[in-house]
């Protein structure tokens, strides 16, 4: 079978080159840090222009964006990062609660020396950022729901945790008051504890706690859209997509 093709002589998929998760990556942070907020359109030359790359990798990283719910592609009309009407705001914390409960089931007790000390260095980085980077801190908190979700070892779970914690970060993009990190960091730590010492309802009543108080940040507060060429280049550079 010759180099980058695959069984039936289809080219391997574009999202398997270092530079597609690159373009998906640098879009991805862009949108849960909320450089690129909600409602924005996503022209695939302008962006690509603007990441140095092909349009065909930015269609591809708008396929997988799309299936986690950042990105509504829409016939006729192209990309868009995705703009979730409060309707659909109630569902996905609703499936997010059931869900992030059934993590707690499954860490409590269970977690490995290596892998409390993971979930505790994230949580110093989400300290580190407090007051220095309210997008860097929104997505941290984000991202601490997915490692528990990843260490569960349920494939299924961590992606659908992932799915909806980024759809969450969307949700309060529209309708969030200013995000505090502060409440978010303790009640981190609190749950890494709770976890340690293998009580699952302590657990449970934590994290459901800090999930309402995420959910009761959501307000009707829509925003207007940015630039694309200011707001990509930090994420382009980071990834190394163009030079510094």
């Amino acid at each position: 079978m010759g180099a980058g093709r695959m069984a039936g002589g289809t080219k391997a998929e574009p999202r398997k080159t270092p530079r597609a998760q690159s373009v998906y990556r640098a879009l991805r942070r862009a949108i849960l840090e909320q450089a690129l907020r909600p409602g924005t359109k996503l022209p695939e030359d302008s962006i690509g222009e603007e990441l140095g790359v092909s349009r065909t990798l930015v269609r591809d990283a708008f396929g997988r964006l799309a299936l986690e719910g950042l990105v509504e592609l829409t016939p006729n009309r192209g990309a868009s990062v995705a703009y979730p009407t409060l309707e659909e705001a109630r569902d996905v914390f609703e499936v997010r609660q059931a869900l992030e409960r059934q993590v707690m089931l499954s860490l409590a007790g269970r977690l490995s020396p290596a892998e409390i000390a993971r979930l505790e260095d994230h949580v110093r980085r989400e300290q580190d950022a407090q007051g220095r980077d309210g997008p860097e801190s929104i997505r941290l908190a984000g991202e601490f729901h997915i490692i528990l979700a990843e260490i569960s070892g349920n494939a299924l779970l961590s992606r659908y945790v992932q799915e909806v914690s980024s759809r969450c970060s969307l949700i309060l993009a529209v309708y969030g008051r200013p995000h505090s990190s502060e409440c978010a960091v303790s009640e981190h730590r609190q749950i890494i504890d709770a976890l340690r010492k293998g009580d699952a309802a302590t657990a449970i009543a934590l994290m459901e706690h800090h999930l309402e108080a995420v959910a009761a940040r959501a307000v009707l507060a829509p925003r207007t859209p940015d630039d694309l060429a200011l707001v990509l280049k930090p994420y382009a550079r980071s990834e190394g997509l163009i030079a510094p």
